[in-house]
């Protein structure tokens, strides 16, 4: 069996299509369930004038939900971590070096060689004559 590029391109696309509508999810199990959902898991059925029909167990879903979307780091935790760092300090090298490795030659000194076309002059448009 072969795995063409197309079969990949489809499932990358139905997984990216259920990421992103993870969150409508509950909506539409409501939607297409809305009878058993109405009758048999709502809270509020001994309550007829509340006109819940099943929206409560909805809500419920949405929030689950959106709990599970919730990051990590928005989520409490029962431990802290704590970095532990530990630092050793380098040995101190000395180098030198004896004068006798150092070029003989002097070194070019810096001329600044850069120049510029001033901007000095004011223009002035020519005169017409009239």
């Amino acid at each position: 069996m072969a795995i063409t590029f197309a079969g990949v391109k489809n499932l990358v696309f139905v997984i990216v299509f259920f990421m992103i509508a993870r969150p409508v999810l509950p909506v539409l199990e409501y939607a297409v369930n809305y009878n058993y959902i109405a009758t048999v898991l709502c809270e509020n059925k001994a309550k007829p004038k509340l006109h819940c029909n099943g929206k409560c167990h909805l809500m419920k879903e949405l929030a689950k939900t959106a709990e599970q979307d919730k990051p990590v780091s928005e989520k409490k935790s029962g431990h802290a971590e704590a970095e532990v760092l530990f630092f050793q300090p380098f040995a101190e090298i000395a180098l030198s070096i004896p004068l006798s490795h150092l070029p003989s030659k002097k070194l070019p000194v810096y001329k600044n060689l850069y120049s510029h076309l001033a901007g000095y002059a004011v223009f002035h448009p020519p005169l017409i004559a009239a």
